[in-house]
């Protein structure tokens, strides 16, 4: 008789046709603010590569265009030296054995004008002020009024991410992209009902609100291929002045996992906003949902920091494990976790400063 091997977070995994991670904790997305004048550089190839004993690196949210910088330095992947950039943070991951993908984040509405480059517009599905406050290197205020996105400027910001997502893995050597479709940014402004009350097609049906996701994930798979791409979604989200539940929640989400698995992406990443963002708890089981729909790889996580609390995420289904904040402040977190090693605590109030402390120096 076969004895089924139960799977462990520290077990390799093949993502993809050509992917093969030394284990399954992925490093999560996470905004640091260390690109000065949105350039990757030096200290920050230097934090990634200290991270790399992840089974894979999700980089923080990088926009594809001048549009999309809606926090102080924040990456990008427009320009000919932010591309420069992204290669010696792929290059320094790459030397440790690691895997990256870069997450492509257009911030839409959640920006402020003295964070953007001078010429740009700040683009939503329609033209609603996002509640809450922007920080800037001057201090705190309200969010920027945006302009509606017209047809012509839908697809334009769609090549925009193709453009980049083409630049990073051809020319940057970067692994792979993940879509930022989560947390209240452009793609997750289309989606919710919140924030797009547009009237023509991508507005107000499930289909609609979908389509300017659906359209550019086929669009950037299309380019580097679908096995290089992933997407991270936020149901149940609230953060940025989301609407956390709604009537065509599991709707949406069924649909959108069912169009996702016809383009073959790499994954679906499901972020759990309920321990780090305080949203209200789910009233479905929507990872499960979404699994049985996308019948693909699925990331989750949330409150993770031993290895007993990963491997309770691989058991309930899902494929990989995410991890955030322990690693900002543990860059050998996978060993700590093998171990069972105390993890450091970190410094909040480090989270966002330009400088080296309590950013490479844990």
């Amino acid at each position: 008789m076969f004895k089924i091997k139960k799977m462990n977070v520290f077990d390799s995994f093949q993502l993809g046709k050509t992917i093969e991670l030394k284990n399954r904790i992925v490093m999560a997305p996470l905004t640091r603010c260390r690109a000065i004048d949105n350039i990757p550089n030096d200290l920050m190839a230097k934090y990634y590569q200290q991270r790399a004993s992840a089974g894979l690196i999700i980089s923080e949210g990088t926009s594809p265009s001048p549009n999309g910088i809606g926090y102080p330095r924040i990456p990008g992947a427009y320009s000919d030296e932010q591309i420069t950039g992204w290669k010696k943070i792929a290059d320094s991951v790459h030397s440790e054995g690691g895997k990256i993908f870069v997450q492509l984040m257009h911030t839409g509405r959640i920006t402020a004008k003295a964070n953007m480059p001078d010429g740009t517009v700040t683009l939503a599905p329609s033209s609603i002020i996002a509640a809450g406050e922007m920080f800037t290197e001057t201090g705190m205020v309200a969010h920027d009024s945006p302009k509606a996105m017209t047809l012509d400027e839908i697809v334009s910001t769609q090549n925009e991410y193709v453009v980049a997502a083409k630049r990073l893995v051809n020319e940057a050597g970067i692994d792979g992209i993940e879509l930022h479709a989560a947390n209240g940014y452009l793609m997750n402004q289309f989606m919710n009902p919140k924030s797009n009350r547009r009237e023509d097609q991508y507005g107000g049906s499930i289909e609609n609100r979908t389509r300017f996701v659906l359209e550019t994930a086929k669009k950037v798979a299309d380019e580097i291929g679908s096995d290089k791409v992933g997407i991270r979604v936020s149901p149940y989200g609230a953060y940025n002045d989301m609407q956390s539940d709604y009537e065509a929640l599991e709707g949406t989400f069924i649909y959108l996992a069912r169009e996702l698995a016809k383009i073959e992406l790499a994954y679906i990443h499901i972020v759990d906003q309920r321990v780090a963002f305080g949203a209200p708890d789910f009233t479905l089981d929507i990872k499960k949902i979404i699994k049985e729909n996308f019948q693909g790889v699925v990331i989750s996580g949330g409150d993770v920091n031993s290895e007993e609390k990963a491997n309770a995420i691989l058991a309930s289904g899902l494929d990989l494990v995410y991890v955030g904040r322990p690693f900002i402040s543990n860059p050998n977190l996978v060993e700590k976790l093998q171990n069972n090693t105390e993890l450091v605590a970190p410094d909040m109030d480090t989270f966002y400063s330009p400088s080296e402390i309590g950013y490479t120096d844990y």
